[in-house]
């Protein structure tokens, strides 16, 4: 989609700090983070929200999570843990309405969230 910040940002019109690239999703570090450590991870393939998805992006949502693996473990939140989090629509927080998750760790997190 032409407005959408993720898009441009996977076609390289934007800048970003990237952690990951792989064949599906891209990885980047958050602009505006809400813990020490936070981490995108977003669809190269724009889907707009989780209930979008199909059974043809079964490979990208793999990929997402072992990106989380990878990223983790190299950015060493392993130890005392991280929290993920995809927000689906205007109840759950989501802003940008491109399929992505939320790598956030660095800091022990409350719960309940929000």
């Amino acid at each position: 989609m032409e407005n959408c910040i993720f898009c441009r940002i996977v076609k390289g019109e934007i800048e970003s700090n990237y952690v990951y690239k792989g064949e599906n999703v891209i990885g980047i570090e958050d602009k505006f983070p809400q813990a020490p450590k936070h981490y995108l991870l977003v669809s190269k393939k724009h889907i707009q929200d989780i209930t979008n998805l199909t059974d043809d992006d079964d490979e990208t949502i793999t990929e997402m999570y072992r990106a989380v693996k990878k990223i983790a473990e190299e950015k060493k939140l392993t130890d005392l843990g991280f929290r993920t989090v995809i927000n689906q629509g205007v109840h759950g927080g989501q802003t940008i309405y491109h399929l992505h998750m939320h790598i956030m760790g660095g800091r022990r997190m409350s719960w309940p969230p929000g």
